[in-house]
């Protein structure tokens, strides 16, 4: 189905990789240290197609980037939304011809119009956000609203309060 996208669905086998390729996101994009049981759970659910489902570019053990979305309710109605949960090109694979990063936006929607769900997608960074910003209008259209990020910025991880 996502074939001409050339993005696969990632399967259980490839957990151990999305796990590398999630806490590289996290190092660059994270504002508060990541938790890795969590991060396994999102993935593991994802990889298995339970409420969620993971789109990989690159073959099983060279994974280039991927990205997490989940099937959820929204939190404020019972409405289904599929929401994305990051989305992350390997650093050696960015200026790569071939559009990663559009190809996995491409995946996400039309992950939706399968689902016949809303997508909810974004940017949470402080590095060349305004690239990003103007990429995801290109895929997506004109933003609605803005996301702000007070006493924190991505790439500096905080510890959690405990």
């Amino acid at each position: 189905m996502f074939d001409d996208l050339g993005v696969r669905l990632a399967e259980p086998t490839d957990v151990h990789e999305l796990m590398d390729v999630a806490l590289q996101a996290c190092a660059e994009n994270g504002f508060v240290k990541p938790n890795p049981v969590k991060l396994l759970q999102e993935i593991w659910a994802g990889a298995n197609l339970d409420h969620g489902l993971i789109g990989a570019i690159g073959d099983p053990g060279k994974i280039e980037g991927a990205i997490l979305l989940r099937v959820t309710d929204s939190w404020y109605s019972d409405a289904t939304v599929l929401e994305e949960r990051g989305i992350f090109i390997l650093p050696e694979f960015r200026n790569a011809k071939g559009g990663r990063a559009r190809r996995l936006c491409e995946f996400a929607k039309k992950s939706a119009e399968v689902l016949d769900v809303p997508l909810l997608i974004g940017v949470l960074s402080n590095h060349r956000t305004e690239a990003k910003v103007r990429l995801y209008e290109r895929q997506f259209g004109k933003p609605t609203g803005a996301f702000f990020l007070y006493n924190a910025r991505t790439g500096s991880v905080r510890e959690a309060a405990e």
